[in-house]
């Protein structure tokens, strides 16, 4: 304990075990809880060092009275490891000051107290390091109190003088100064913290089925280019495919995850591995590595990245199990274990067994993760990471983010709280999340609050509105209404957010008594007529542009931890808001987004909407024009304001606030 005591601080991650998250640009909530003995004033700053070895100081403000609680924010505009403490100490000037406030006005030792401030001037105006501008204000102000001809209520007001009140605050006047122990986070590139994703099939884009022999022709990754310049037109940063490794044969799914193959059955892409390679190598369907490399170059040509599935699993015919039978958990008759989660099973599928031979596994994991690496990729979806050592992830990101800081992890973890968590701390820069079964008003103003407050320091979510895995019972009957609005929500709520193709095209007919589509294309070709289809309106693709042009442009929406819920009248019509300050925008002018949405996709709501105009930055009674940023319409809003929204017309109001109009 020092000399002042200071606990709780934050962004700590389990008293400091592992780095907090943030990433380029982000502003970072600090706070600590710092107190002292007795009635004399306290104070705390956050001392925060770039990684350049630039160490700038943010004042804290007091939280709630009683609370010895003191937050500020900082902005982390780099990437790399930065460091922070909070020193607190004793704020003299305040504590004089408050005493003398009350004796003075009173009469009660008014020369004693007067003396007593010369002396906390005098002393301030003399130490090293004071501007030479603030040391002659304070040295003035002594000599004034010290002259007993002017009455003491004058000499008081005097040390009370807004410029006076400006120089402390800006030097403060300090004793007993306390330093916190020395903590780290980890800034990461802005991709790891502000991105949308799209996910498709490769062997899907440009596949089709020839009428005349009933043969189906793969998609390869000179067709599925020609998809790329959409993907970017509705405004994704990255494009996810599932594996394109070689597929297994042994125990090949079939149709809607069958056990009845077809010779046109292409698999599931997750069996990865048979004579032509495993991890590797790629699907000799998809074309060569050098068509995936000029794949590569052509999407980061228009400003995509290319996100690669690390499935680390194998099917029965992978090179892996002839070589290295000794990674897999082999059952008491002599068989080799293959996947199951009661009552599923994936006969085609064998998992890993990491601790037959941690060494040569971590080893091989790290060969193919570098191997990606050299032909352009950064950004890894990593399946079910909740099945493997969360030790192995830990050692695999470490090792990987240490050689290439730019590579990004995200884990498809459907799983229990705690190991989601655990694989955030331990390096995972992106997590899937529970949102997608969070449809209700509820549900929803709890679960950003958990994502946006709780657990961001170690935890950061992005918001899929579809998998190829997952349609949830609110798309199978939501429509087009359903899909807009989750899509608005995902979109507006995190700075990550992201698609399964075919979401655009309301795809949302489900396979009989599951949560997934019929005839789903993790198992078949899937031919999409993408122009004829847009042609005859069944898209929502230009609403989806819209909402990612909306994000680019906001840099409030760049940011996770500013979210605050306001209330409604109706019970399926949620607000929320993001709010940047001037300071911390790229223009300098301060960024404000309220979003309204109707939770409902059946119906017209109205509400009136309850603004809490202080976490805004207006005064209580305050009125501002906002803009619709679907709509272009203005209105004349304040603290409570009228909303009618149909689903089938508008399920959603973004609005912009006009600062300065």
């Amino acid at each position: 304990m020092g000399r002042i005591p200071i606990l709780d601080v934050s962004p700590v991650i389990d008293g400091g075990r592992w780095r907090a998250k943030a990433y380029e640009g982000e502003v970072l909530p600090f706070s600590a809880r710092v107190f002292r003995e007795g009635h004399d004033s306290v104070a705390a700053e956050v001392l925060l060092t770039s990684p350049n070895g630039k160490t700038t100081v943010h004042r804290m403000r007091k939280g709630a009275p009683g609370s010895d609680l003191w937050h500020a924010e900082a902005q982390l505009p780099e990437q790399g490891t930065y460091a922070f403490q909070i020193r607190a100490f004793g704020d003299d000037y305040e504590t004089w000051h408050h005493n003398a406030e009350i004796k003075v006005k009173a009469g009660i030792d008014a020369e004693l107290m007067l003396m007593e401030g010369a002396n906390v001037f005098n002393r301030a105006a003399a130490e090293t390091g004071r501007s030479k501008k603030n040391a002659a204000l304070l040295a003035k102000i002594a000599s004034l109190l010290g002259d007993t001809a002017v009455d003491p209520i004058t000499r008081l007001g005097l040390a009370e003088a807004p410029e006076v009140q400006q120089a402390v605050a800006a030097e403060p006047i300090r004793s007993l100064e306390t330093l916190s122990e020395k903590y780290t986070i980890n800034s990461e590139r802005k991709l790891a913290g502000f991105g949308a994703w799209y996910e498709f099939f490769p062997r899907s884009e440009g596949a089709h089925l020839d009428e005349a022999t009933g043969v189906w022709a793969s998609g390869t990754f000179r067709t599925a280019a020609n998809r790329l310049p959409a993907v970017k037109e509705m405004g994704f940063d990255i494009l996810y495919m599932p594996p394109i490794h070689p597929i297994g044969t042994a125990h090949r799914k079939g149709p809607n995850n069958t056990l009845v193959v077809g010779p046109q059955d292409p698999g599931s892409p997750w069996a990865i591995g048979n004579k032509e390679g495993g991890h590797d190598a790629i699907h000799p369907d998809l074309g060569t590595m050098a068509d995936f490399e000029a794949f590569v170059k052509r999407a980061n040509e228009l400003g995509l990245e290319i996100a690669l599935d690390l499935a680390l699993q194998a099917s029965p015919d992978h090179p892996w199990v002839a070589a290295h039978p000794e990674w897999f958990t082999t059952r008491a008759d002599g068989s080799i274990a293959y996947a199951e989660n009661p009552p599923k099973k994936y006969q085609d599928i064998y998992p890993i067994n990491f601790d037959n031979d941690p060494e040569g596994i971590y080893r091989e994991v790290l060969r193919v993760v570098e191997l990606w690496i050299s032909k352009g990729v950064k950004v890894f979806r990593v399946d079910n990471p909740h099945t493997k050592p969360v030790n192995f992830w830990e050692w695999l990101i470490g090792e990987v983010n240490a050689k290439h800081p730019e590579v990004i992890f995200l884990a498809e973890a459907f799983t229990r709280p705690a190991m989601m968590h655990s694989l955030g701390k331990v390096g995972f820069q992106q997590s899937y999340t529970y949102f997608t079964w969070r449809n209700s008003k509820w549900e929803l103003e709890q679960y950003l609050n958990e994502v946006a407050h709780q657990s961001a320091n170690f935890f950061r979510p992005n918001f899929w509105v579809s998998t190829p895995d997952i349609l949830t019972e609110y798309l199978q009957f939501g429509g087009k209404s359903g899909h807009k609005i989750r899509a608005v929500l995902a979109a507006m709520a995190t700075p990550n957010w992201g698609l399964y193709a075919g979401y655009e095209l309301v795809e949302s007919v489900a396979r009989p008594g599951a949560e997934e589509h019929v005839n789903s294309e993790k198992y078949e070709y899937k031919q999409r007529d993408w122009d004829a289809l847009a042609a005859e309106g069944k898209t929502i693709a230009p609403y989806i542009s819209r909402l990612n042009q909306i994000r680019h442009d906001n840099p409030a929406l760049h940011q996770l931890r500013n979210i605050e819920i306001h209330a409604t009248d109706d019970s399926s019509i949620i607000c929320f808001t993001k709010h940047l300050k001037a300071e911390h925008s790229p223009n300098g002018q301060a960024n404000t987004i309220i979003v309204v949405v109707n939770t409902d996709p059946h119906a017209v709501r109205e509400t009136t909407v309850h603004l809490d105009l202080s976490r805004l930055g207006f005064a209580s009674d305050a009125q501002f024009r906002v803009t619709d940023l679907f709509t272009s319409q203005s209105f004349q809003w304040g603290a409570h304001n009228y909303v009618k929204l149909d689903s089938f017309v508008e399920p959603a109001h973004v609005l912009r606030v006009d600062h300065g109009h």
